[in-house]
């Protein structure tokens, strides 16, 4: 029970590894507010996380909107009077080439998984701060290389690691660990088919629990690869 009597905030927690995320988070002890855009699998994810004994509360939230992001942060705060725990994981894909790729794909990939981030961080950093607590980006193997086909998820998630750099400097002395985590090929829907997955979402969630809860405070900054 490494996170018992811990609040933590998980975007993009309806399926996939957000959904991972939230499950081991419920299974160490934590309180759990959830977001994703999709109501009727973010209302599925809330009740079989609430069989876990925690305190959940769910709210759809798209992250990429400023007022639905601080709608979300101020649910959460509202319930919960805290927030010890950030992991932003909302992110969306489009599979084309560049010369295939049109403006309305570009801009909801990048935001989404680069935009939403930023809101949602900004949102909820002042009592992440004030908890001394953690903020998790979740990134991609898409932000350590080039993937044909995938320019804007590249750029979204290479811009992620370049956003939490640049937190990890301005929250180092408040206390707060900031950490980005880069899975390769992971079991999910978002996965395409020509990728062959190579391990499950449990993995990286694995990884996620450890950095929220028992992870020493100098490894704030790290950028962790997480192949299968």
């Amino acid at each position: 029970m490494r996170l018992y009597g811990k609040v933590c905030v998980v975007t993009g927690a309806s399926r996939g590894i957000g959904r991972a995320i939230a499950e081991r988070f419920v299974a160490e002890g934590a309180a759990v507010a959830i977001g994703a855009r999709g109501r009727g699998a973010l209302e599925a994810a809330a009740k079989a996380l609430a069989g876990g004994g925690s305190e959940v509360l769910a709210r759809p939230v798209d992250v990429s909107v400023a007022a639905s992001v601080q709608a979300f942060a101020d649910a959460v705060l509202a319930r919960f009077g805290r927030a010890d725990v950030l992991v932003c994981n909302a992110g969306v894909a489009a599979r084309a080439r560049v010369v295939d790729t049109c403006e309305k794909q570009w801009d909801e990939v990048v935001d989404v998984s680069l935009k939403g981030t930023f809101l949602v961080t900004r949102a909820l950093l002042p009592a992440i701060e004030a908890a001394r607590g953690r903020v998790l980006v979740i990134s991609s193997i898409a932000g350590r290389q080039g993937t044909a086909g995938s320019s804007a998820y590249c750029a979204a998630k290479h811009g992620l690691i370049g956003f939490a750099r640049a937190l990890t400097e301005e929250v180092r002395q408040a206390g707060v660990l900031v950490a980005t985590i880069c899975p390769g090929s992971v079991d999910t829907e978002m996965l395409p088919p020509e990728f062959h997955p190579g391990m499950p979402a449990a993995r990286v969630a694995d990884v996620a629990a450890f950095l929220a809860s028992e992870a020493p405070r100098e490894l704030t900054g790290s950028i962790i690869d997480l192949f299968g």
